[in-house]
């Protein structure tokens, strides 16, 4: 299922309970919105609070990986919503926890390949990596898709670093996405 809601249609109650629950639940200050990285359609931002998950179609947003754990999207419905918008087969979840440890790789390499291949196959795609606030699970997805896309590690991170100052590129993060890298190199004939 393709495409969004009905324009001038009423959103169900479930709009309502994220537009509440993201003003409660939502990124600090300085973590809203989200940043476009360079010239590769990828943005790495805070989960879409209140209405800016309606409009993201309008600021060139057509896919969307969501990095929070599922407490937290069931919390403020914005899996849901962004699936809503975009529907279903444009929304990957890569549910995680910003622990600070080891993230494995069967929680978002799913969501690396999700966008490398709409970046890839769809020259007008934009893809939304978001987490809680935009800094540390949404940048290891974007360093993930910019390395498996061909860039060198120290270019990746400073793509995302540049345009997006509020990231952290957590170093066991980034050392995952190169083991999860080379392990599926190897796997290649």
């Amino acid at each position: 299922m393709s495409g969004g809601p009905v324009p001038g249609a009423r959103r169900p109650a479930r709009a309502h309970l994220h537009r509440l629950s993201t003003r409660i639940y939502g990124p600090r200050r300085g973590c809203l919105g989200f940043s476009w990285i360079g010239d590769e359609r990828i943005a790495v931002g805070g989960v879409p609070v209140g209405e800016a998950v309606w409009r993201l179609p309008e600021e060139g947003v057509t896919h969307v990986v969501n990095c929070r754990a599922p407490l937290q999207a069931r919390i403020s419905q914005d899996l849901w919503a962004e699936r809503r918008v975009l529907g279903a087969d444009r929304v990957i979840h890569a549910p995680m926890w910003d622990s600070g440890k080891p993230q494995p790789a069967h929680l978002w390499s799913p969501a690396v390949e999700f966008a490398a291949a709409a970046l890839e196959d769809d020259p007008g795609a934009g893809v939304l990596i978001h987490c809680q606030q935009g800094r540390r699970r949404s940048a290891m997805v974007a360093y993930g898709v910019l390395r498996l896309r061909g860039y060198e590690p120290e270019e990746a991170a400073r793509l995302i670093l540049h345009h997006r100052p509020q990231a952290h590129l957590v170093p066991v993060y980034t050392a995952g996405v190169e083991r999860w890298l080379s392990e599926r190199a190897d796997a290649l004939p």
